[in-house]
């Protein structure tokens, strides 16, 4: 199946699924995918490791000019944008100077843009670095990904490059005080001939109660929309992700739905 990745710095704006009119911000490489987990679903295709690998970044201050320049050409067009969205091909936490971008990121949206919301797209994996725990507490919507709350299936759905565990996840959010949005895809199908199925009652119970625990302010769930480097894995309907909403709905917690 063919993927996609993002071939510049900002892109769109675009109607995302779950923000609503978005600039895209991408930190990591234009022609390759730079991230610390290999999700068997990630639209950006799969990813590479070894020492043949760079990690090029591109640089605080060429992000800083490139966003200030499309927000000045959007405010001079009239253009309508509800968020700016830090995502792209990979992790967004990993560059070195995120913390920084974020601060510039502000400041711009600030002078051109004061109603706008910024968000990240996260994986959650450099919640042990306090500069980027501070980014993303100054952030208007902190978007963390836990996509199952057994250790097992993270493995088999996100492939960490680093060791990730449900437990330490817990302790690391704590930091934000419930202020975070926690995001899980859900799907089912095969791979490597294994099934693959976090939509179960077995994996819904448990990851409920997870969010219980977590109580963060919203829920994002959705499912695939497009394709994935394995052909074998198939959306959740839309009927199941309704369901669930609905329990978590229960809980007290406001809950979103991309189909």
């Amino acid at each position: 199946m063919g993927v996609f990745l993002f071939d510049e710095i900002i892109f769109g704006p675009v109607t995302s699924r779950r923000l609503g009119v978005s600039l895209g911000i991408n930190l990591l490489p234009t022609d390759s995918k730079l991230c610390n987990f290999n999700c068997i679903y990630c639209e950006c295709g799969w990813t590479k490791t070894g020492e043949g690998v760079k990690k090029r970044f591109h640089s605080r201050e060429t992000v800083s000019s490139t966003l200030e320049a499309k927000l000045l050409e959007m405010k001079k067009n009239n253009e309508p944008l509800d968020v700016i969205t830090y995502a792209g091909n990979g992790e967004p936490t990993l560059h070195p100077q995120f913390a920084a971008i974020i601060d510039d990121s502000i400041i711009l949206r600030n002078k051109l843009f004061p109603d706008v919301k910024i968000a990240v797209l996260s994986n959650a994996t450099m919640l042990h670095n306090k500069n980027v725990v501070q980014a993303l507490q100054r952030i208007d919507q902190n978007i963390l990904k836990i996509d199952s709350a057994f250790d097992q299936t993270i493995r088999l759905l996100n492939g960490p490059q680093r060791k990730v565990n449900v437990a330490t996840l817990e302790e690391q959010f704590a930091q934000f005080d419930h202020q975070f949005i926690l995001q899980t895809m859900f799907l089912r199908g095969t791979y490597n001939d294994q099934p693959v199925n976090n939509a179960t009652e077995h994996e819904i119970a448990a990851w409920l109660m997870l969010v219980e625990r977590l109580k963060p302010r919203e829920v994002m769930i959705y499912t695939i929309a497009r394709d994935t480097p394995t052909p074998t894995l198939g959306k959740v309907s839309s009927d199941e992700l309704h369901a669930i909403a609905e329990r978590v709905n229960q809980l007290g917690i406001a809950t979103q739905v991309s189909v």
